[in-house]
């Protein structure tokens, strides 16, 4: 049975001690591969949390740093030989961070956005969507920096209810979430038509069904992801699957028996779904097929903690010529806020992301699919028509 550290940052022992520093996620770390520095590593991480955990290092500018600069993209997970839980390390010192006020390089107007954002905005659907409207109207004005990596709000669209009824008892439910419904709805709504020409009957979650707290986990502030947990798992009863085409709020949803430890937290993470892993399950619609050939991006969350990438290739290989990418799933630097927190390191780590995609096909505009609305923006940002699987899949439905 693994143990807490004494330490200011409570660690499992047991994941301290699983590093051996063996360095084979070195090449698989975005920010050790834009940065070379061994502190900008999973390993080097680590040791640093050895150092503060036994009272060796201070948690000054320099540490807080290093934990803010992971993208946490999990990838390292992938490639360790000794299963280091990388991750919920990560989450853990930040949140001990957050809960114990540390924090010395934020400045006090930051800390108060990040307030008014993860308190204000995201859990309450109605306040989000009002700033949308008002960042609509600051786009027409032409008063958004281009750099921020906002999608282009359409009015129509923001106007338009989704036409999925909300509670019943459905064959499965469609996760609409904060962002996603606010910023990406056309994306919902091809994603409730591809779930419809399957046969079953979905709806929306309840009351209290607004965000996952996947953006609250990875800053930091766990109670208040618990929160946000416990009313998403209360806005969904039953046993019926629950579709998610975030990639993101997936990974955090599947992970609520972690993060809640209970019975009906584990029980509920059970029945998440990615779009794709369910597609591919209930049996992919009949589809048309196209000619234009489609780079697939695989999302962090999605190949390295739900593990559910493959599920893409089955969903649309029926459908286009899939092309694959030889950079091993490489983060794209989008990061949930990470592309607005640390927007340097965000690009540099794009830019590499953008050559791989565009050397895959041998031309500068190719299409590519992904299943992240983070990674979408991002690397919509960078030029590039990027696709989500439910967009691509709508598009070829029934011919």
């Amino acid at each position: 049975m693994s143990t807490r550290s004494e330490g200011p940052l409570g660690l499992d022992d047991d994941a301290l001690a699983a590093c051996v520093a063996c360095g084979l996620c070195l090449p698989h770390c975005p920010t050790y591969r834009v940065t070379g520095l061994e502190f900008a590593s999973p390993r080097g991480r680590i040791a640093a949390m050895r150092e503060v955990e036994a009272g060796s290092m201070p948690i000054d500018d320099s540490f807080e740093r290093a934990m803010t600069e992971c993208v946490q993209c999990r990838a390292c997970e992938a490639a360790c030989p000794s299963s280091v839980p990388f991750g919920h390390m990560m989450e853990d010192t930040r949140a001990a961070l957050t809960e114990q006020e540390h924090g010395t390089s934020a400045s006090r107007p930051r800390r108060a956005l990040e307030w008014v954002g993860y308190r204000l905005v995201l859990p309450h659907h109605i306040v989000l969507l009002g700033a949308t409207w008002l960042l609509l109207a600051a786009q027409k004005l032409h008063l958004v920096p281009k750099r921020l990596a906002l999608p282009a709000l359409s009015p129509r669209s923001l106007a338009r209810r989704l036409d999925v009824e909300r509670g019943g008892q459905p064959h499965a439910w469609l996760f609409t979430g904060c962002v996603m419904d606010a910023w990406l709805r056309d994306t919902h709504r091809s994603t409730a038509r591809v779930m419809r020409a399957t046969g079953a009957t979905i709806a929306r979650p309840g009351a209290g069904g607004d965000c996952c707290g996947a953006l609250h986990v990875h800053a930091g502030r766990r109670e208040e992801a618990r929160t946000l947990a416990r009313r998403i798992i209360a806005s969904m009863p039953g046993d019926a699957p629950v579709v998610v085409n975030s990639a993101g709020c997936g990974a955090a949803m599947k992970e609520y028996g972690v993060l809640l430890d209970t019975p009906d937290a584990r029980a509920f993470s059970a029945r998440v779904r990615d779009f794709s892993e369910w597609v591919v399950e209930r049996g992919v619609p009949a589809t048309s097929r196209s000619a234009t050939p489609i780079v697939v991006q695989d999302p962090c969350h999605l190949r390295h903690v739900q593990r559910s990438h493959l599920a893409v290739r089955t969903a649309l290989g029926e459908s286009f010529a899939l092309v694959e990418l030889d950079d091993d799933g490489l983060c794209c630097g989008a990061g949930g806020a990470y592309a607005a927190t640390q927007p340097e390191l965000a690009t540099a780590i794009r830019d590499r992301k953008v050559d791989a995609i565009r050397n895959a096909v041998g031309q500068p505009d190719p299409v590519v699919a992904s299943a992240n609305p983070g990674c979408m923006l991002h690397l919509r940002a960078a030029g590039l028509d990027v696709r989500h699987p439910a967009d691509l899949l709508a598009e070829v439905l029934d011919g």
